[in-house]
């Protein structure tokens, strides 16, 4: 029997084989200007004094890491090598690493949601992936074996229905929509009463993403929670914002208004593969407090993963042990 228990693990250890693999594909960039921006200090000093510790910090920002994450990463590597009494320079790199893996990490209840009565709305400005994101978390959901809901809130842009529809026959679940233009608070009160209905376990709500008219955003957005809180109080509630990590600071930026206008219990940083600005991942789980929750590094379904803080980090570093 324990053959037939290795067969049946092998796909899984080879979905997160594949997955690890794309994420050291997909950092390149980020690697090649942040890591060896990090060896040439690690390699250009030979003690640990001001000097040192101001190159790291240079070396941090610029890889979109930010002033705020930089610093606390920075303080919290010079408390452990005094703490450790460390006088070797070679010996930072692991607690560098240490130190942002601590600042990223993601808590242990942060997808109870998936096992609970749960309405996940996603919010962000068009173009970020939010629509696309919807679908292939529908479909990992419906292939974790629940069943799923959409609701199609994104009213206003032309083509978010239609990709919304795609996606919903694609993964094989039923799509709540109206009509182009129509009231967004609408169709989300008819999907809730559908999932409630056909006894759903999860609905995913996706909505418009007009961050320029902010005020109009907010009242769309209260109004909808209205409804939800209305109709469906006994639901768990999840907002997660969709965020493009092409865009580097601007997605921080993005995160901060987003936070004002919803209560966000996550982010999906999507397109981290090409770009150098993948440390972007950092700064935003540091200095919101509000943890990335997926990361998507590919056009593909299975390319929208939970995040693991730990082979983030170790994909950044290309440490694979």
């Amino acid at each position: 029997m324990p053959e037939e228990n290795t067969e049946e693990n092998k796909p899984e250890k080879s979905k997160k084989r594949g997955f690890f693999g794309k994420l050291i594909d997909g950092l390149t960039k980020t690697r090649d200007s942040f890591v060896s921006g990090l060896e040439n200090v690690f390699s250009g000093f030979s003690e640990i004094d001001d000097d040192f510790y101001e190159e790291l910090e240079e070396v941090l920002i610029m890889a979109d890491i930010g002033v705020a994450t930089t610093e606390k990463i920075i303080e919290n590597l010079q408390e452990k090598v005094k703490e450790n009494k460390i006088k070797e320079v070679a010996v930072c790199r692991q607690l560098l690493v240490d130190s942002i893996k601590e600042q990223m990490r993601v808590h242990d209840d942060a997808y109870d949601f998936e096992n609970k009565k749960s309405v996940v709305m996603l919010i962000g400005v068009n173009g970020v992936g939010k629509t696309t994101s919807v679908g292939k978390l529908a479909s990992q959901f419906k292939s974790d074996g629940k069943k799923v809901i959409l609701a199609a809130a994104d009213t206003f842009r032309a083509a978010a229905i239609e990709q919304l529809t795609e996606w919903s026959n694609r993964a094989g679940v039923e799509l709540i929509a109206g009509q182009e233009g129509g009231d967004p608070a609408a169709v989300v009160y008819d999907a809730v009463n559908a999932a409630k209905a056909r006894n759903a376990d999860i609905l995913v709500c996706d909505t418009a993403g007009r961050l320029h008219n902010k005020k109009n955003l907010m009242e769309e957005l209260k109004k909808i929670n209205r409804i939800v809180e209305r109709e469906y109080p006994d639901a768990c509630r999840e907002t997660f914002v969709v965020l493009d990590g092409t865009t580097g600071q601007n997605a921080l930026a993005q995160a901060r208004q987003f936070s004002e206008v919803a209560d966000i219990t996550g982010i999906i940083l999507t397109k981290l593969d090409g770009t150098a600005k993948g440390g972007i991942a950092i700064a935003i789980q540091s200095e919101m407090n509000i943890p990335v929750k997926y990361i998507g590094i590919g056009e593909h379904i299975e390319d929208l993963q939970k995040f693991d803080a730990d082979a983030f980090v170790d994909a950044l570093f290309e440490t694979k042990g």
